[in-house]
Formats: C-alpha cells, structure tokens, sequence
C-alpha cells in the first residue's frame, strides 16, 4: 500500500507544486503587467519629455540663431557707424585743408590787389589823358592787341615752320639731284671710256683695213703678173 500510494502522494505533491508554480508564475505575471504598465507610462512620459526637450531645444537654438544674427548685425552697425564717422572726421579734415588752402589764396589775392593798385591808379591816369571813359575798355583793348600779337607770332611760327620744311624739302631734293647728277656723269664718263675703246677699235680696224687693202692690191698686182707671164709663155 505503501509502495502505491507513494506515486499518488508525489502525483499530489506535483500538482499542488504546479497550482503553487502557477499561482506564483500568474502573481509574477500580474506584477510584470503591472510593471510593464509603468514602464510604458514612464516611456510615455519620456517620450512627451523628450518630444518637449526637443521643442525646447529647438527654440533655444532659433532663440541663439536670433541672437547671433541680432549681435552680427549690432557689429556690422558699429562698423558702418565707425566707418560713417571716419568717413565725415576724413571729410572734415579735408573741408579744413581746403579753408585754410582757400584763406591762403585770398591773402595772396588780397597781396596781389594791394601791390597791384598802382596799376590801377596808373590806368585811372591814362584814361583821363586817352580818348577811352573807363578803364575795362583800356583792358579790352589790351587784350586785344595781345590776342593779335599772339596770332601774329603763331602765323609767323607757321610761316617759319613752312619755310623750313621748304627748306628740307629743297635740301632733300638737291641731294636727290646731285646723286642723280653723280650717277648720270658716272655714265658720261663710262660712255667716254667707251667711246674713246670705239675710237681706238676704229683706228685700229681701219689700220688693218688699210693694210688688207694694200695687200690685196699687191696680191691682185702679182696675180696679174702672173697671168701676163702664163700668157707670154703660152704664146
């Protein structure tokens, strides 16, 4: 009895070992339920965090780009101001070097109208003693007779000019005729040479001639010699 109840009793003993393990496997089931709950709640959380941090940061970066543009632009202010303010000090030294360059030429025109007064008074003088009522006509004369002068002197510059150049052109024209002239008795003087060999080719052939001449007549006269001697002898 004991050896078969034996299995029975371990048959019960496993199965309350088994509802004790599912018991136990269904509480840790339910737990891990549980915390897997959690964790998904705490993921959720985390993400919406996240997804918040994000925002957050993204703003912070708009916020720092803003800032960054805003700042690079309060620079690029300052240097056009700088630059502007530069620019007018620049223009303001220059405004004040002209003043001073513009006081200085009054003061020498003021020099120039003191020292020339007395060309003035001495104008006043002349008008008085000429047939001219105010002094701008003795000026406009004057300028007058300079402005003839001085196309005067141009007009005898461009005669001169055009006599020298007519004079160059004459001088470049002998030259020209003189080579031409040396060529041309370079040639007289090699037809000379020539004519005088002709000459002297003449005598000479006519000497010869001459002589030829004079031969002939010997040998004509001996050849009728000789036909009157065969003549006699034959007779």
């Amino acid at each position: 009895e004991e050896d078969s109840l034996s299995p029975f009793i371990r048959l019960q003993e496993k199965k309350k070992q088994a509802k004790l393990m599912q018991k136990t496997l269904e509480v840790k089931e339910e737990v891990f339920r549980e915390r897997m709950k959690v964790i998904t709640c705490r993921w959720r959380d985390l993400h919406a965090k996240e997804a918040q941090l994000k925002t957050y940061m993204e703003k912070l970066g708009s916020i720092l780009k803003e800032n960054d543009k805003m700042q690079i632009q309060a620079l690029k202010k300052a240097n056009r101001e700088r630059e502007r303010k530069m620019q007018k000090e620049m223009e303001l030294l220059r405004a004040k070097r002209e003043l001073e360059a513009l006081r200085n030429k009054h003061q020498k025109l003021c020099n120039k109208v003191q020292k020339y007064s007395i060309f003035n008074k001495y104008l006043e003088g002349v008008v008085e003693i000429s047939q001219f009522e105010e002094i701008q006509e003795v000026i406009w004369r004057y300028k007058t007779l300079v402005r003839m002068h001085k196309d005067l002197l141009q007009s005898q510059q461009g005669h001169k000019e055009i006599s020298e150049q007519a004079k160059v052109l004459l001088d470049q024209y002998m030259v020209e005729k003189e080579a031409e002239i040396l060529q041309y008795q370079n040639e007289l003087v090699q037809l000379q040479l020539r004519f005088d060999q002709a000459q002297s080719d003449i005598l000479h052939w006519e000497t010869h001639w001459d002589n030829i001449q004079n031969t002939t007549a010997e040998k004509t006269l001996k050849l009728g010699t000789i036909k009157m001697a065969i003549l006699n002898l034959f007779q």
